[in-house]
């Protein structure tokens, strides 16, 4: 057996410097080589797994550099399998100051075979495409694609499902303790979100692409369960059972390890306590942070400002980039919802500046609807609140539930205040005024653009920044038919219009934006990416397409280009 277990994923990538991430089979010491450059690093333990997080740096900005991994001595990446000759060497490239910025972006993708029967079920995988495409495995591409690789990925939530598992995870679930006891068939524990992960990276195409594209992560609700924190009552009810708490336990846990600490740049994990612990650990063997890691997890579920998901990156004055946890930081008490938490709230008003090219907000849930569709959630939630009574109250919290109306509109508080931090960038009241304000979002298992403006009617605010609404979403997981007809029905401007009358129905107020569909809705497995030029932003959406049967060697397709966003 290997020792290297899963892995290398690059993550956090600047000018000078890189993270490698990793997980072996035992406790060892890992060393990264880029031709002259050299770093290694202990694993620490948790759980009975071992990983190790090597930071390369004095990399020369602009550079283009192949590595290598071992462990113990031993060369384990580029990995000497069959699976893995196609693939060129996994390389680390360093950002250029001045170049201008591409970035993909999507969330929600299922690990699922990519044979026959999983392409008939899940279709095509946007990221396998797209990872074939870069290893020049296949060649067919747009212009744009050819000219030059993203500088990062940002998965914007749904990495694993940990609620509806695959075949495969559900034989391992079978073998260790049986589906016969809740959870059944969902994730128990850090162990078996451990396999999970490993079912999701190690496909060859995307592990490759994992090892040479530097990435950023945050979760969604799949990452933890279905509607993950959507009332108090959800709450509640989750609490009950025997089971929620190793699983919300488990699941942060895993998500420290395997997607949050790679988010962080070298000074970020510096002010992490856990992290200081790993990185001043001497000896002697390895540090097993079990019983702490499931501490802070325990602590960040149950207290959630004592731990910040949310993070930040700064490409010169050419753009900053905000992801924005809006799962776990929310405040559910039924008389004061926010999916976002003054803690949390605070954090991204400090954050949320002028001075920038182009600001880039990361978040899991589109702040920005169809209009059909967040009106109808802001009506929900004021129902829900007692807009129409106790016992409409009580339908409505169960609607709630039932429709996945959880999203920024079915927390108007929060929404408000977004909105206004949005406007005061805008408006240059936050130092100067960028290009674009954009928030790039996932879940919704449909993709389009929206642009906002100010509403006139309570607003009085001048601005000139193209405030904008991006999907892309899923890499993985089509929506069925019949929620294909609802959302693209939602889209439409008399949807729009009703759904307002309703919420004002239930005393709902108008906020300070007002906003339409650009392009879109589009409901292929996709990967969109994005580009600042000088010009302005440009964004386009791809997917795989299989040409003469081949499932083995889907091509990119252009799905959809929205350009001019200056």
């Amino acid at each position: 057996m290997t020792s290297l277990v899963l892995g290398p994923l690059l993550r956090h990538v600047d000018d000078t410097s890189a993270t490698i991430w990793v997980e072996t089979a035992d406790a060892a010491t890992v060393t990264v080589t880029a031709g002259e450059h050299r770093a290694s690093a202990p694993t620490f333990g948790a759980h009975g797994h071992h990983y190790a997080l090597v930071e390369l740096t004095g990399l020369a900005p602009g550079s283009r550099t192949a590595y290598v991994v071992d462990v113990d001595g031993e060369r384990v990446w580029p990995a000497a399998s069959p699976e893995s000759g196609d693939f060129p060497p996994s390389v680390i490239a360093t950002l250029e100051p001045g170049k201008p910025l591409r970035m993909a972006f999507g969330s929600c993708r299922v690990s699922l075979p990519h044979d026959e029967a999983g392409t008939a079920k899940h279709g095509i995988d946007a990221l396998r495409s797209y990872a074939l495409f870069m290893a020049g495995i296949t060649s067919d591409a747009s212009p744009e694609d050819t000219q030059r690789w993203p500088d990062l990925v940002l998965f914007l939530g749904d990495q694993v499902y940990a609620d509806e598992t695959s075949e495969a995870m559900q034989e391992f679930i079978e073998a260790r303790r049986g589906t016969d006891q809740p959870p059944g068939e969902e994730i128990k524990d850090y162990e078996e979100y451990a396999h999970l992960y490993a079912l999701a990276w190690s496909e060859p195409a995307n592990r490759w692409l994992l090892s040479t594209l530097p990435s950023a992560m945050i979760f969604d609700d799949h990452d933890i369960r279905d509607d993950w924190n959507t009332s108090y009552s959800w709450k509640q009810e989750m609490e009950q059972t025997s089971w929620w708490h190793e699983r919300i336990v488990g699941g942060l846990a895993a998500y420290w390890v395997y997607q949050h600490l790679g988010n962080l740049s070298a000074a970020e994990r510096a002010e992490d306590a856990l992290w200081q612990r790993i990185s001043t650990y001497d000896g002697p063997g390895e540090l097993d942070i079990t019983a702490e890691l499931d501490e802070l997890a325990d602590r960040a579920d149950q207290e959630p400002t004592s731990y910040r998901w949310s993070f930040t990156r700064d490409f010169d004055t050419q753009a900053r980039l905000v992801v924005i946890d809006s799962r776990a930081a929310r405040e559910l008490a039924p008389d004061h919802r926010s999916i976002l938490d003054a803690d949390e709230l605070a954090w991204f008003d400090e954050k949320m500046q002028g001075g920038f090219d182009h600001l880039l907000v990361g978040t899991s849930l589109p702040l920005l609807l169809a209009p059909g569709l967040h009106h109808a959630e802001a009506w929900n939630e004021a129902v829900a609140q007692g807009a129409w009574g106790r016992v409409a109250a009580r339908v409505g919290e169960k609607l709630r539930q039932a429709a996945d109306m959880e999203h920024w509109a079915a927390f108007q508080e929060g929404f408000r205040s977004v909105v206004d931090l949005t406007l005061a960038v805008a408006a240059g009241e936050r130092g100067s005024a960028p290009k674009t304000i954009t928030y790039l979002s996932g879940d919704v298992h449909h993709s389009y653009v929206a642009e906002a403006w100010p509403d006139e009617r309570v607003e009085s605010r001048e601005i000139s920044t193209r405030i904008l609404q991006a999907v892309c979403s899923p890499i993985r997981n089509p929506l069925p038919p019949f929620m294909q007809r609802l959302t693209a029905r939602a889209a439409r401007r008399s949807a729009g219009r009703f759904a307002r009358r309703l919420s004002k129905a239930a005393k709902v107020p108008l906020t300070g934006l007002d906003w339409d569909m650009l392009a879109g809705p589009w409901y292929d497995n996709n990967l969109a990416i994005l580009e600042l030029q000088p010009e302005g932003m440009k964004m386009w959406w791809t997917a795989g397409e299989v040409r003469d049967g081949n499932l083995d060697r889907p091509v990119l397709r252009r799905v959809a280009t929205v350009d001019g966003l200056a």
